[in-house]
């Protein structure tokens, strides 16, 4: 009985002092987890507060950096902007005086073929009637010629006739020979055609000139006199 009865006194200590133990452990426990909780709620506020500042400071920098880069982009934007202004300004510039240069250039050339085909031209008709004129001027002596030759062979025609007819001949062939040496002479003087018409004693003598002085004419008439034995005021020179 004593023995059941200390058993059992053994029994509710040992319970008692279990139950002490595990208040003891529960309350050691519940400030091991109170002081943890507290640790991290403060770890956990100074990182916050750190990374805000490094963020802040990131920030910070990344916007001064991207002002940096911006004023910079805008600042060689405009350099290159006024560079390629100033270029196609010149190239412009450049273009228009090109342009200026070849109309020029070109006008000048384009007058200066105008004036060459016209002088081209002028020359070419000059050419044309000294030719023209002295074929028509064969031509007529010619006929004359065959003229005369038919009264000759004529049986016909009287003595007289034939003996005027043949004394015509020999007229226009001596006035032919002396407007060839005229004509001749006369171009010796310097100048490049002429032509000379003979018609009952009225002498006309072309020449190709721009002008005549004076001293150009008074040879002309002394030539013309000399050779085809005619008055001064029968001779009527003009040039062309």
């Amino acid at each position: 009985m004593i023995i059941r009865i200390m058993y059992i006194s053994c029994k509710k200590g040992m319970i008692k002092a279990l139950k002490r133990n595990q208040i003891i452990i529960f309350a050691i426990a519940l400030m091991l987890i109170t002081a943890g909780y507290l640790n991290y709620t403060m770890q956990s506020e100074e990182t916050a507060q750190t990374s805000g500042v490094v963020e802040n400071q990131e920030i910070a920098g990344i916007g001064d950096a991207k002002l940096v880069s911006s004023n910079n982009i805008s600042s060689e934007n405009t350099i290159s902007n006024n560079v390629t202004s100033n270029m196609n300004n010149s190239i412009g510039q450049n273009t228009i005086n090109n342009v200026i240069t070849n109309n020029t250039t070109s006008n000048n050339n384009e007058n200066s073929n105008n004036v060459s085909e016209t002088s081209a031209k002028v020359s070419e008709d000059l050419d044309r009637y000294f030719t023209e004129s002295r074929l028509e001027r064969e031509k007529m002596y010619s006929e004359m010629l065959e003229s005369y030759q038919t009264i000759l062979a004529s049986s016909n025609i009287s003595s007289e006739q034939k003996s005027s007819s043949q004394n015509e001949i020999s007229n226009i062939n001596s006035q032919k020979n002396a407007i060839m040496i005229a004509e001749n002479l006369i171009k010796n003087k310097g100048f490049k055609d002429v032509v000379i018409f003979a018609n009952k004693g009225s002498i006309s003598v072309v020449v190709r000139a721009e002008k005549l002085e004076e001293a150009e004419i008074a040879q002309i008439q002394s030539i013309v006199q000399r050779e085809l034995g005619v008055n001064v005021e029968n001779i009527h020179i003009s040039n062309k």
